[in-house]
């Protein structure tokens, strides 16, 4: 079960009431997702349960700015991936915002072209607690504290500084102990996954053969998803 973080003393805590606000609660979970794993998707619904939000948008990144291109697999891949580990949530969308945009992925273009996109919602960008310390050392950062709440995930006896900000939540997930780079390990030793990630990720994983040679050769024999065959929730 999640947990709550205290806040600062004298924070004012983000009402979650339903039935007493008109505008919608939006969550936004940005990430590389190579690959997405369970624990990605229990931390968003717990976020959903906890906050009371309306829906969850899962972001996977285009070209992540802290990473070359030879270290993550295809845009493609991770997108339909992401598309296939959320299709039984109806609360749970996929967008294409940061991989259609050309140039490296930051948070504060995403969260500028989701406001632009949902101006009748709140936005609560979700993301881990090591993501999250690195967003609050950044300069010149409080355009982001503008745009959206952010909500740290972190894993249970993990310690995060919110820095006595408003606009910062925490919340203790223990499905968060799994990892992404773990998961791409075990399936490079050739150990399963299974658990780990969703089943339809595992066996788009093997189809691909992801993770068991270059990445930059992880794109060999997908199609692109444009408007004219992109897959529909």
């Amino acid at each position: 079960m999640a947990r709550r973080l205290p806040i600062t003393e004298g924070t004012p805590r983000v009402s979650c009431a339903k039935g007493t606000r008109d505008r919608l609660r939006v969550g936004v979970m940005g990430g590389t997702f190579d690959p997405i794993h369970h624990g990605h998707l229990v931390a968003a619904s717990e976020v959903a349960s906890v906050f009371k939000l309306d829906e969850v948008i899962f972001v996977p990144t285009g070209q992540p700015w802290q990473k070359s291109k030879g270290q993550v697999s295809a845009a493609e891949h991770r997108y339909l991936m992401t598309v296939i580990a959320t299709a039984a949530n109806p609360q749970f969308t996929v967008s294409r915002v940061d991989i259609d945009r050309p140039g490296l992925t930051y948070t504060i273009d995403t969260l500028r072209d989701l406001r632009r996109m949902r101006p009748e919602a709140d936005l609560f960008f979700i993301t881990g607690a090591d993501a999250m310390a690195q967003i609050m050392s950044w300069k010149d950062n409080e355009e982001l504290w503008d745009l959206a709440h952010f909500v740290g995930v972190t894993r249970p006896g993990h310690v995060l500084d919110d820095r006595g900000r408003t606009d910062v939540s925490l919340l203790e997930v223990p499905a968060m102990a799994i990892s992404s780079s773990d998961c791409r390990q075990r399936v490079a030793e050739h150990n399963p996954v299974w658990y780990l990630v969703p089943d339809g990720v595992v066996q788009y994983i093997a189809k691909y053969g992801l993770y068991v040679q270059p990445v930059t050769d992880a794109g060999a024999g997908i199609v692109p998803v444009t408007k004219e065959n992109r897959m529909s929730k």
